[in-house]
């Protein structure tokens, strides 16, 4: 299978094993489950209880990477209001309760090289996607774009399983300029079979109209708001080929040509 869903959701309480800020607005919570974990694929996330918050809606975000040897798991989280501040402030012993695996996943049945490019938090999903892709012996490239060198995160990580390039938009590392200007996609036809892309829509849009141009197959994960989760709220919903459909289960990730704005 290309593609995989996840097929038994679970909810359960992770204990906070690391609350690892990364600048004043992004960290990495680190999390230890008490029971052998399901299979989790690359792209898929989870929804997250906001602890003491008054409402019961839960958060989703991208699962940053998975240890399974250690039962683990980790979710890179900016913080953009009350309910992720309180998630910033948890401690190492603390408990949070999540629902997870949830969407499907990038596909990873390449044959050869492959580019990953994010901007901003676009980045959560990749991280996993380039350890995969790596244990699975397929050479990868990641492009990651950014205002300025403060707002570059996770270089070295990065770097133990894929080549990585950056652009930042005032010049001060890598290439000067968006993620779509950047020289590496100056003939990407030639140099991969495949892009997974994830991040700003405007970002987005613009990396799977180059990869349409240039005939290289892509894969886009898409940001929605998302209340459940599950598909029940139908608050997620792009538009497809195939008509309207909710990114939180027939996502978060689709191929370019499932869209329909890329028609």
């Amino acid at each position: 299978m290309e593609r995989e869903f996840a097929m038994n959701k679970i909810i359960q309480d992770f204990e906070v094993s690391e609350n690892l800020s990364i600048n004043n607005a992004h960290f990495i919570l680190k999390l230890n489950s008490p029971s052998e974990l399901p299979k989790i694929f690359p792209g898929q996330f989870a929804q997250v209880l906001i602890p003491d918050e008054i409402t019961f809606l839960r958060r989703p975000f991208s699962i940053h990477d998975v240890n399974f040897q250690k039962n683990a798991i980790s979710l890179f989280i900016k913080c953009v209001g009350e309910g992720t501040s309180r998630l910033r402030m948890l401690k190492k012993g603390d408990f949070i309760n999540i629902l997870f695996p949830l969407g499907n996943s990038f596909g990873l049945n390449i044959n050869s090289k492959a580019l990953l490019i994010g901007d901003e938090c676009g980045i959560a999903p990749l991280y996993y996607l380039a350890k995969c892709l790596h244990e699975k012996k397929i050479a990868s490239d990641i492009l990651i774009g950014a205002k300025s060198r403060n707002d570059i995160f996770l270089a070295e990580e990065f770097g133990k399983f894929c080549n990585v390039y950056f652009t930042t938009e005032d010049g001060s590392f890598g290439e000067k300029g968006l993620v779509r200007d950047h020289s590496i996609l100056k003939n990407i036809l030639s140099g991969y079979s495949k892009i997974y892309c994830s991040g700003s829509e405007q970002m987005i849009k613009a990396i799977a109209s180059m990869a349409k141009m240039s005939d290289v197959d892509c894969e886009v994960s898409l940001e929605k708001n998302m209340a459940c989760g599950i598909g029940a709220c139908l608050c997620c919903v792009t538009e497809t080929v195939d008509g309207r459909k909710c990114v939180c289960t027939d996502g978060p990730v689709f191929n370019i040509k499932s869209l329909k704005w890329q028609i």
